[in-house]
């Protein structure tokens, strides 16, 4: 049992002792003795091959007994060269933090718990996250494993260090173990990752140039959150980088990112879709190369790389065909200078819909934005910098290691009360935009954007002026539901008065990627795999970073930090299965070679 004290790290290091010695001797009434009965433990990969929440002490040691005996973790001790214990704040609750280390019969692992006084006051863990780091033998070519050469026995007749990049980028005589599809954040993220594990990785793009997926957006667009939350993997921007990235600069970035890192990417190829040999255990795949030319490949992993956003979604809108203006999707939209003196609509209230109103109306466009749905509004600073708090401090590994700990339960808490000090920020705003006419919400029980985001995808907006403009009235508002439909000159509102315009910009997101994998991979694919996204009832996003119910599919999306984050998981799970220490197949999570 642990008595509260005021010195943190003998706390921790005695709460880590007595877990360790109790998982040794599967001695599950010491193991109760150390959660409280409203604890949670999130488990990534360490020792489940999962990833996945457990809540409540008692089902957590249930879980700990299924799969702490074959794992084997030993060497629990707070991590010298990380943060050091502290007091902090977590979802309202007052908490114990340490960063510790452990090690497993095939990796070595970090985590955090937290530890809060029961009603005796004796301290408990309140959260813990075990998470896989490295594999054993199989350690990243980095800092003192990176590849070294020998000066003395250079082959001057033989291929050179250029000659050697051309022939794996080729694939003329071999094909990759990963195919990425995808070459956004994503996808540079898990082939980054693989990279330094030594699999032979090809990300194919079918967009001309590295980077044009981020450079071909509209011309205002930048970032919503800032740097230092955006790195990708290895390589951080650099210091004299602008808060908020714009959009061409992270582009250019991403083409001298592939170079650093010797990522094999080819682009103008067009991913055609594939079939999956149950019995080879690989792929047939077709790409459309850049001439024309097509070419079959057999990876044994596919990583669908293409963010939540894949397939437009374009609203079968009454009379929108008999416009005789111009429609356009907001994936299409490039620059409001196009539209100087015109009259525009843009349906949609996301954060494209109104950075797409804002463009047109600073380019001189008459602007009226239809609100199809409620919508959150976050001033970009600082209420939307809020979630970001623990980036501001620190280092980027603590800082992922932290967001990577929160289990889903305590995560909705911490946003439901920073949504509070938001609305409380933005008041004089979101007043106005009622007044408006606008219709507000602020996500399911309080949440916020960020889990507008993980379970939609959308739905929210960070405004950098184009709310003040609805409150002013220089951007006119309507709502979608008054709209009649469309006629040849405008939309005709049921009040009988049409709203004129040349111009339509359908702000209106996209579909769900279950129609890009039915696209790609056919029907029994598609249900193999299920939903993807959103949180089901294991509390993670579903199939993401992580093994699907169809081998060999992978899925990776989000925003940098997110991208950053899950490339690591999910590139260890492919490794691990390359070197027969975890099946292909989901369901269980478990290990077929400990030793």
């Amino acid at each position: 049992m642990l008595d509260r004290t005021d010195d943190i790290s003998v706390a921790a290091d005695n709460w880590l002792a007595q877990f360790e010695e109790a998982l040794a001797k599967s001695d599950s009434g010491l193991l109760k003795t150390l959660f409280h009965a409203d604890s949670h433990w999130r488990d990534v990969l360490a020792l489940s091959w999962s990833i996945q929440t457990v809540n409540g002490a008692d089902a957590i040691l249930k879980e700990l007994a299924l799969h702490a005996p074959a794992a084997g973790p030993v060497g629990f001790a707070v991590d010298p060269n990380r943060a050091a214990p502290r007091k902090v704040t977590r979802a309202g609750t007052n908490a114990i933090e340490a960063i510790f280390r452990f090690e497993t019969r095939v990796g070595r692992g970090s985590g955090i718990i937290r530890l809060i006084p029961d009603a005796a006051n004796v301290l408990k863990a309140w959260t813990l996250l075990t998470e896989l780091g490295e594999l054993k033998g199989f350690e990243e070519q980095i800092g003192v494993a990176r590849p070294r050469g020998n000066a003395y026995s250079r082959d001057f007749r033989g291929p050179n260090w250029l000659d050697l990049r051309k022939a794996s980028a080729g694939y003329a005589e071999h094909d990759p173990a990963v195919l990425v599809i995808g070459g956004g954040q994503s996808g540079l993220s898990i082939a980054a990752r693989l990279k330094q594990l030594n699999v032979d990785t090809l990300i194919v793009d079918r967009e001309k140039r590295i980077g044009d997926n981020w450079r071909k957006r509209y011309h205002a667009l930048t970032l919503h959150n800032q740097v230092q939350v955006n790195h990708l993997p290895y390589m951080l921007f650099p210091p004299n980088w602008p808060t908020y990235i714009p959009k061409d600069k992270l582009a250019n970035w991403f083409e001298a990112y592939v170079e650093a890192m010797e990522l094999n990417f080819w682009t103008e190829t067009e991913f055609e879709g594939g079939s999956y040999d149950e019995k080879e255990q690989r792929w047939t795949v077709t790409l459309r190369c850049a001439d024309g030319t097509t070419r079959t490949m057999h990876p044994r992993h596919v990583v669908l790389a293409t963010g939540v956003s894949g397939i437009p979604s374009r609203p079968d809108i009454a009379g929108l065909k008999d416009f005789r203006g111009t429609v356009m999707h907001s994936s299409q939209y490039d620059d409001g200078e196009n539209w100087k003196g015109k009259r525009a609509i843009v349906i949609g209230t996301g954060n494209s819909g109104h950075d797409i109103a804002q463009d047109l109306h600073s380019s001189g466009a008459e602007v009226t934005l239809f609100q199809r749905s409620s919508t959150l509004v976050v001033s970009i600073e600082p209420s939307a910098q809020l979630v970001y708090a623990p980036y501001n401090e620190g280092t980027l590994e603590d800082n992922d290691l932290i967001a990577t700990s929160m289990p889903l339960k305590v995560a909705r808490r911490s946003h439901a009360l920073t949504t509070e000090k938001s609305k409380e920020l933005d008041k004089e705003l979101l007043e106005g935009l009622a007044r408006a006419g606008f219709k507000l919400d602020f996500g399911e029980d309080n949440t916020g954007w960020q889990f507008k985001y993980l379970t939609r995808g959308g739905g929210y907006y960070f405004n950098v002026g184009c709310s003040d403009l609805i409150v002013k009235g220089d951007i006119a508002l309507k709502q979608f539901a008054d709209v009649e439909g469309f006629v040849a000159d405008g939309a005709k509102m049921k009040s009988g008065e049409t709203i004129t315009a040349d111009l339509v910009v359908l702000a209106t997101g996209y579909k769900r990627q279950e129609e890009l994998v039915r696209l790609l991979f056919g029907e029994a694919v598609m249900n193999r795999v299920g939903t993807i996204w959103g949180f089901g009832d294991g509390q993670e996003l579903r199939n993401m970073y992580t093994r699907t119910g169809q081998p060999g599919l992978w899925f990776i999306a989000g925003g940098l930090a997110q991208c950053r984050i899950g490339s690591k998981h999910l590139a260890l799970q492919i490794k691990a299965i390359e070197e027969g220490l975890l099946r292909r197949e989901a369901g269980g999570g478990r290990r077929v070679n400990h030793s």
